[in-house]
Protein backbone atom coordinates (compact mmCIF):
# COMPACT_ATOMS: atom_id res chain seq x y z
CA UNK A 1 0.00 0.00 0.00
CA UNK A 2 2.75 2.77 1.29
CA UNK A 3 5.51 1.10 -0.95
CA UNK A 4 5.30 -1.93 -4.10
CA UNK A 5 9.27 -1.53 -4.82
CA UNK A 6 11.62 -0.19 -6.46
CA UNK A 7 10.86 -1.04 -9.82
CA UNK A 8 7.65 1.17 -9.84
CA UNK A 9 9.72 4.07 -8.66
CA UNK A 10 12.15 3.60 -11.12
CA UNK A 11 9.78 3.69 -13.83
CA UNK A 12 8.06 6.83 -12.71
CA UNK A 13 11.67 8.45 -12.78
CA UNK A 14 12.82 7.00 -16.19
CA UNK A 15 9.16 8.31 -17.86
CA UNK A 16 8.66 11.62 -16.14
CA UNK A 17 11.91 12.93 -17.03
CA UNK A 18 11.39 11.40 -20.79
CA UNK A 19 8.31 12.27 -21.11
CA UNK A 20 8.94 15.59 -19.41
CA UNK A 21 12.03 15.97 -22.08
CA UNK A 22 9.37 14.75 -25.19
CA UNK A 23 6.90 17.04 -24.68
CA UNK A 24 9.10 20.55 -24.03
CA UNK A 25 10.75 19.76 -27.61
CA UNK A 26 7.45 18.93 -28.97
CA UNK A 27 6.15 22.40 -27.50
CA UNK A 28 9.09 24.37 -28.38
CA UNK A 29 8.49 22.58 -32.13
CA UNK A 30 5.33 23.95 -32.18
CA UNK A 31 5.57 27.38 -30.93
CA UNK A 32 4.13 29.34 -27.90
CA UNK A 33 0.55 29.40 -28.99
CA UNK A 34 0.61 25.42 -27.97
CA UNK A 35 -0.38 26.32 -24.34
CA UNK A 36 -1.63 30.14 -24.75
CA UNK A 37 -5.18 30.56 -23.42
CA UNK A 38 -6.90 32.93 -26.14
CA UNK A 39 -9.89 30.68 -26.65
CA UNK A 40 -11.49 27.62 -25.36
CA UNK A 41 -9.97 25.24 -27.90
CA UNK A 42 -6.66 26.31 -26.20
CA UNK A 43 -7.71 26.00 -22.98
CA UNK A 44 -8.93 22.10 -23.52
CA UNK A 45 -5.39 21.71 -25.24
CA UNK A 46 -3.41 22.77 -22.26
CA UNK A 47 -5.65 20.22 -19.79
CA UNK A 48 -5.67 17.29 -22.23
CA UNK A 49 -1.68 17.45 -22.33
CA UNK A 50 -1.72 17.69 -19.19
CA UNK A 51 -3.95 14.62 -18.78
CA UNK A 52 -1.59 12.58 -20.97
CA UNK A 53 1.24 13.21 -19.13
CA UNK A 54 -0.17 12.36 -15.99
CA UNK A 55 -1.12 8.78 -17.62
CA UNK A 56 1.89 8.51 -19.29
CA UNK A 57 3.67 8.89 -15.77
CA UNK A 58 1.30 6.79 -13.92
CA UNK A 59 -0.36 4.25 -15.77
CA UNK A 60 1.77 0.91 -16.51
CA UNK A 61 -0.86 0.50 -19.28
CA UNK A 62 0.34 3.55 -21.40
CA UNK A 63 4.33 3.06 -22.61
CA UNK A 64 6.13 6.02 -23.00
CA UNK A 65 5.81 5.85 -26.92
CA UNK A 66 2.24 6.27 -26.57
CA UNK A 67 2.39 8.98 -24.34
CA UNK A 68 5.22 10.78 -26.61
CA UNK A 69 2.77 10.11 -29.69
CA UNK A 70 -0.62 11.30 -27.72
CA UNK A 71 1.73 14.66 -27.11
CA UNK A 72 2.20 14.90 -30.88
CA UNK A 73 -1.49 14.17 -32.39
CA UNK A 74 -3.02 16.84 -29.23
CA UNK A 75 -0.20 19.23 -30.57
CA UNK A 76 -0.28 18.64 -34.46
CA UNK A 77 -3.72 18.70 -34.14
CA UNK A 78 -4.10 22.34 -31.99
CA UNK A 79 -1.36 23.85 -34.59
CA UNK A 80 -3.90 22.91 -37.57
CA UNK A 81 -6.65 23.97 -36.26
CA UNK A 82 -4.90 27.49 -35.41
CA UNK A 83 -3.18 27.57 -38.37
CA UNK A 84 -6.78 27.16 -40.50
CA UNK A 85 -8.31 29.64 -38.19
CA UNK A 86 -5.65 32.00 -38.76
CA UNK A 87 -6.55 31.85 -42.56
CA UNK A 88 -10.64 31.45 -42.76
CA UNK A 89 -12.66 33.95 -40.90
CA UNK A 90 -15.37 30.30 -41.27
CA UNK A 91 -12.87 28.45 -39.62
CA UNK A 92 -12.03 31.49 -36.88
CA UNK A 93 -15.91 31.71 -36.01
CA UNK A 94 -15.66 28.27 -35.04
CA UNK A 95 -13.34 27.87 -32.96
CA UNK A 96 -12.94 31.36 -31.37
CA UNK A 97 -15.85 32.94 -29.85
CA UNK A 98 -16.11 36.73 -29.61
CA UNK A 99 -15.65 38.97 -27.04
CA UNK A 100 -19.12 40.18 -24.84
CA UNK A 101 -19.82 43.63 -23.61
CA UNK A 102 -20.92 43.52 -20.29
CA UNK A 103 -20.71 46.87 -18.77
CA UNK A 104 -20.98 49.76 -20.96
CA UNK A 105 -21.18 54.06 -19.94
CA UNK A 106 -22.58 53.30 -16.23
CA UNK A 107 -25.42 50.73 -18.11
CA UNK A 108 -25.17 47.01 -17.38
CA UNK A 109 -25.90 45.14 -20.33
CA UNK A 110 -28.52 42.17 -18.66
CA UNK A 111 -28.95 40.14 -21.90
CA UNK A 112 -25.37 39.83 -22.46
CA UNK A 113 -24.82 39.29 -18.51
CA UNK A 114 -27.59 36.81 -18.85
CA UNK A 115 -26.38 34.87 -22.32
CA UNK A 116 -23.04 34.93 -20.99
CA UNK A 117 -24.19 33.47 -17.34
CA UNK A 118 -22.35 36.21 -15.50
CA UNK A 119 -23.55 38.44 -12.67
CA UNK A 120 -23.48 41.77 -11.70
CA UNK A 121 -21.15 40.84 -8.70
CA UNK A 122 -18.46 38.97 -10.77
CA UNK A 123 -18.31 42.54 -12.63
CA UNK A 124 -17.65 44.43 -9.99
CA UNK A 125 -15.13 41.87 -8.50
CA UNK A 126 -13.17 42.30 -12.06
CA UNK A 127 -13.74 46.10 -11.67
CA UNK A 128 -11.95 45.77 -7.86
CA UNK A 129 -9.54 43.70 -9.63
CA UNK A 130 -7.74 45.81 -11.17
CA UNK A 131 -7.66 48.77 -8.84
CA UNK A 132 -10.87 50.96 -9.31
CA UNK A 133 -13.46 51.30 -6.50
CA UNK A 134 -16.25 52.75 -8.62
CA UNK A 135 -17.30 52.24 -11.36
CA UNK A 136 -17.06 55.91 -12.34
CA UNK A 137 -13.92 55.87 -13.95
CA UNK A 138 -14.96 52.64 -16.08
CA UNK A 139 -16.32 53.09 -19.62
CA UNK A 140 -16.41 49.09 -20.25
CA UNK A 141 -16.11 45.37 -18.99
CA UNK A 142 -15.71 43.01 -21.50
CA UNK A 143 -15.69 39.42 -21.08
CA UNK A 144 -12.95 38.11 -23.27
CA UNK A 145 -13.12 34.91 -25.04
CA UNK A 146 -10.33 33.23 -22.90
CA UNK A 147 -13.06 33.60 -19.71
CA UNK A 148 -11.24 36.44 -18.81
CA UNK A 149 -12.47 40.16 -18.08
CA UNK A 150 -10.97 43.12 -19.68
CA UNK A 151 -12.16 46.54 -17.70
CA UNK A 152 -11.69 49.58 -20.26
CA UNK A 153 -10.93 52.93 -18.01
CA UNK A 154 -12.70 55.76 -19.76
CA UNK A 155 -12.18 56.40 -23.21
CA UNK A 156 -11.21 59.30 -25.43
CA UNK A 157 -11.73 59.34 -28.86
CA UNK A 158 -9.93 56.30 -30.16
CA UNK A 159 -12.33 53.30 -29.92
CA UNK A 160 -10.43 50.64 -32.55
CA UNK A 161 -9.15 48.16 -29.51
CA UNK A 162 -13.30 47.73 -28.72
CA UNK A 163 -14.28 47.12 -32.71
CA UNK A 164 -14.26 43.11 -32.25
CA UNK A 165 -16.27 42.87 -29.03
CA UNK A 166 -19.71 41.59 -29.21
CA UNK A 167 -22.32 44.61 -28.53
CA UNK A 168 -20.13 47.42 -29.56
CA UNK A 169 -21.57 49.11 -32.61
CA UNK A 170 -18.23 51.16 -33.79
CA UNK A 171 -19.83 52.61 -36.90
CA UNK A 172 -19.49 56.46 -36.45
CA UNK A 173 -23.08 58.19 -35.77
CA UNK A 174 -23.70 60.48 -39.07
CA UNK A 175 -24.20 63.78 -38.43
CA UNK A 176 -27.26 65.58 -40.05
CA UNK A 177 -26.02 67.76 -42.67
CA UNK A 178 -25.81 71.45 -42.42
CA UNK A 179 -25.94 74.33 -44.93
Amino acid sequence: MFFDGWDDLVRLVVIGVLAYAGLVVILRTTGKRTLSKMNAFDLVITVALGSTLSSALLSQDVSLSEGLLAFVLLCALQYGVTFLSVRSERVQGIVKGEPSLLYFKGQYLDRHLKGERVTREEVLAAVRAVGHGSLGNVEAVVLETDGSFSVVPKLGEDWRAMRTVSGMDMRPKRQPATR
